[in-house]
């Protein structure tokens, strides 16, 4: 019959193990309202919880990628190409505005706040030398369609956000005398601009528009009131 002898280790004081035992019964968790709290998610998990998480992470590309191509761009085309950075920057910037511009202005705003804007070329009535005029249409959401707030919330920040980005990369480029890419920025601007009037145009009875309004009559003392082609 065989025997075996327990051979006693060294053992660690009382309160450690106690504290060990104490570990491995009631592991760490984390606090449930961290999970539930919205503050403390990750992107993966703030993008699930968008109703149209492929519209709202195509959004957030296209309006991110044109800012961070201009800044650096040359230097990324540097590690491709030693000749003509300067064209191949420019046009690459041109299709990605381009892009963001209509995928804003036909896709996300649709998708994610249920707003849309065109513009129609309809003829005048009754006008003696076959006059047309153009009509800009807006388009609002269903009073009873629930807009995800997430989707809201990203898509009136980059909405207003980019804009703003390339006034500071207009105002660096002229201190910088780099007045071709004044050109570039000067059609962003403008095509930002463009967006985020018409879209405050389309939540006319929503808190974007009237927040909106107040923030560009304040910074620019009415003068956009008096030149906004939307009023």
């Amino acid at each position: 019959m065989s025997q075996y002898t327990a051979i006693e280790s060294d053992e660690a004081p009382s309160g450690l193990n106690a504290s060990r035992e104490a570990n491995t019964a009631n592991p760490p968790t984390r606090n449930a309202q961290d999970i539930t709290d919205p503050a403390n998610w990750t992107l993966y998990q703030r993008l699930k919880e968008s109703s149209h998480p492929v519209a709202l992470l195509f959004y957030i590309t296209f309006r991110i990628a044109p800012i961070f191509i201009y800044i650096f761009g040359n230097l990324i085309l540097g590690f491709i190409t030693k000749n003509n950075k300067f064209i191949l920057h420019f046009i690459i910037l041109v299709l990605l505005i381009s892009a963001d511009f209509w995928n804003l202005k036909n896709i996300s705003g649709r998708l994610l706040v249920g707003l849309r804007w065109w513009n129609e070329t309809n003829f005048v009535k009754n006008s003696p030398n076959g006059e047309f005029e153009n009509v800009w249409v807006f388009e609002s959401a269903d009073p009873n369609r629930i807009i995800n707030p997430i989707d809201s919330k990203v898509f009136w920040i980059l909405l207003y956000g980019q804009p703003a980005a390339w006034i500071v990369l207009g105002i660096m480029a002229i201190l910088k005398f780099e007045f071709l890419y004044l050109i570039l920025i000067t059609i962003s601007v403008s095509l930002s601009l463009t967006n985020a009037v018409a879209f405050t145009k389309c939540d006319k009875f929503g808190k974007a528009n009237n927040l909106a309004t107040d923030l560009f009559s304040r910074a620019t003392g009415g003068l956009l009131t008096r030149l906004n082609p939307f009023a």
